[in-house]
């Protein structure tokens, strides 16, 4: 009976570990080149998404929080894997 229990507790061990990796979704490391978006600030300013390859130079307005430009653009890119 320990056997089965013991069998059992590591099956459903295994299936939310599944469950919990299709949660995540891929993961890259987190290094250098890894960004998803560089800000430039001087000599000029820009901010681009390098997932999209959406770019605006009103610096100001992204960090004031007007993101709606590189939302959009994710949501039409191939790195969108939501179909809905």
């Amino acid at each position: 009976m320990k056997l089965l229990k013991a069998k059992l507790a590591e099956e459903q061990r295994r299936q939310r570990a599944e469950k919990m990796d299709q949660i995540k979704g891929e993961q890259t490391e987190i290094a250098w080149g890894n960004q998803i978006r560089s800000y430039v600030f001087c000599p000029y300013t820009m901010v681009k998404d390098h997932r999209t390859e959406k770019e605006t130079g009103n610096i100001q307005a992204v960090m004031d929080g007007d993101l709606d430009p590189f939302i959009e653009a994710f949501l039409r890119s191939p790195y969108n894997n939501n179909t809905n």
